[in-house]
């Protein structure tokens, strides 16, 4: 059973843009200026490393996320200098799970790059 993609609706083409422009006006209204600062670079951010990514060869995949373990490094270090205040602060709490998570990648992203060396060990 082959699916039929079904045409969008002249609404819904319309609809989902002056949504979200909606949402940006209103975080434009209403936010501080330290949260659209930090909006804006993670939104460049984001689109940035999709647009890199994007264009990787396949065989080039493995070895771009060993790489990626820097950027959990740096997570733990901030996770670290946060979780120094009082144990109920939701400022540690969430540092304490920035450092448990980012302590996984790293192990997961060790682990990644010792199987794909071991593909090419005699």
């Amino acid at each position: 059973a082959e699916e039929i993609p079904t045409a969008k609706s002249p609404l819904s083409k319309i609809l989902w843009p002056l949504l979200l422009g909606g949402v940006v006006v209103a975080i434009g209204l209403w936010a501080p200026a330290s949260f659209i600062t930090h909006l804006t670079v993670f939104v460049l951010a984001s689109f940035l490393g999709w647009k890199v990514i994007w264009d990787v060869s396949p065989s080039l995949h493995t070895p771009l996320m060993s790489v990626t373990n820097a950027i959990s490094g740096i997570i733990i270090i901030g996770g670290m200098l946060q979780i120094s205040g009082d144990i109920t602060s939701p400022m540690t709490i969430l540092g304490a799970i920035a450092l448990f998570l980012g302590t996984v990648n790293i192990a997961g992203g060790f682990m990644v790059s010792q199987r794909m060396l071991n593909m090419f060990h005699k």
